[in-house]
């Protein structure tokens, strides 16, 4: 790894959707409107949650939580991609896509690891109902969700100043809409099997990890549900689990096709596509889908 960044890259262009040029402004009338609808699902989740004192329990905590982390991931690459749609210079700086890149590293880390606190959480709620106020008491809680927030933070610093001290001699053209880490690792040249390998390591333990928490969660749920006596008993655990497991779907299905299939398996098309999906639309399903699945809220 390079100390310095011997690089006379000032900044980078954002090359975006080049096939959709004839439709930038219908393209960009959508992802309006998509993004105001993500911005009032979220919010009203968060005054909902904040407001109603029936819903201070955890469930709702960490779902407020989830509301406002999916503004602020949307805030992080929906500004950059209106702004390059409405004018011709798709650029962006040199720390302003190191910027970009941190923060999207470090809030996709804090959504694995928070799913899997929500679905620790309906672990513990139907599994030992008797233990829950005890086991997740508010300052328990509260505990959980700093060392959360603050997950991301190691993550995003590591995988964005170890790419960024490597060196770019020239092509600054990223293929991407956004500050992504492959495209941006392309225009680098040396060598960079090294990180990668760690890229790709970390990825897996930050996807896998939190995943493999929430898939033994749901099995122990669903053994316990299968051995309630009461019909609606089990309704009432599988609608209260159903919409955390559509969103983890949403979210790990986009992820790992995006970053864990090998690169020779989708094109730089469908990879947008993908990152489109967990960057925007999943932010607006989610308060939706929580709303639809969850009559209390």
């Amino acid at each position: 790894m390079s100390g310095l960044n011997k690089t006379m890259v000032t900044e980078f262009i954002l090359l975006g959707f080049p096939n959709l040029a004839q439709f930038q402004l219908l393209f960009f009338v959508i992802l309006l409107l998509i993004y105001m609808v993500t911005l009032l699902g979220n919010i009203l989740i968060i005054l909902t949650t904040m407001v109603d004192p029936a819903l201070h329990s955890p469930m709702y905590l960490f779902l407020q939580n989830l509301s406002f982390l999916d503004i602020c991931f949307t805030l992080v690459v929906v500004p950059q991609l209106f702004s390059n749609l409405l004018t011709e210079k798709n650029s962006i700086s040199f720390i302003g896509c190191m910027a970009q890149m941190f923060f999207f590293f470090s809030f996709g880390t804090v959504e694995c690891f928070l799913l899997a606190a929500m679905a620790y959480d309906r672990y513990v709620a139907i599994c030992n109902p008797l233990h829950y106020r005890n086991i997740m008491n508010r300052r328990v809680c509260i505990q959980v969700m700093l060392a959360l927030w603050f997950s991301g933070i190691p993550v995003g610093t590591l995988q964005t100043t170890w790419l960024f001290s490597l060196p770019f001699c020239g092509p600054n053209k990223v293929n991407h809409f956004f500050c992504d880490g492959p495209p941006v690792l392309e225009l680098v040249c040396a060598d960079t099997s090294l990180f990668e390998t760690y890229s790709l390591t970390a990825t897996v333990i930050i996807i896998m990890s939190p995943f493999m928490l929430i898939l033994g969660s749901y099995i122990c749920i669903l053994h316990t549900v299968l051995k309630m006596n009461s019909a609606a008993g089990r309704h009432k655990a599988f609608s209260t689990c159903s919409s955390h497991l559509i969103v983890v779907t949403l979210l790990y299905g986009t992820g790992v096709l995006a970053y864990i299939q090998p690169k020779s398996d989708y094109s730089p098309d469908i990879k947008k596509l993908l990152s489109l999906s967990y960057t925007v639309v999943t932010p607006t399903l989610n308060p939706i889908i929580y709303s639809l699945r969850n009559r209390e809220v």
